[in-house]
């Protein structure tokens, strides 16, 4: 009988306007971890939490607060953008977001968004 691993991890690597960025996708218990870099370092960790408060269920609200690194408005903006499907897929999660990125147009936006969804671990 195989034994599944305790944590769940994988990892892609693919080329958004001409810079390699690399993604790893973890499964830890109560949080998912996902590290978006095209520095080949974690980069700043935003932590993207499901907020209950919301009065319209239908419509999720996520808070996002900056643990590590610069915390500027278009962190935020990109953490929500990024990652609030991971959380609702994965149960309403949180997400922790290591985010290191040389690229923030939005067109590399969308594609490293679907690199994330190749990388699913939950």
């Amino acid at each position: 009988m195989a034994t599944q691993p305790l944590i769940r991890s994988r990892q892609k690597t693919e080329i958004i306007n001409g810079v390699p960025t690399q993604v790893v996708c973890t499964e830890f218990s109560n949080y998912i971890f996902v590290v978006l870099t095209q520095y080949g370092k974690i980069g700043t960790l935003v932590l993207v939490t499901p907020d209950s408060r919301s009065a319209d269920i239908r419509t999720p609200f996520f808070t996002t607060k900056v643990l590590l690194g610069k915390d500027e408005p278009l962190t935020h903006v990109y953490a929500k953008n990024l990652v609030t499907f991971v959380s609702q897929e994965a149960g309403n999660k949180m997400v922790l977001l290591g985010l290191a990125l040389k690229d923030s147009g939005i067109e590399g936006l969308k594609l490293m968004k679907d690199i994330i969804k190749s990388c699913q671990v939950w």
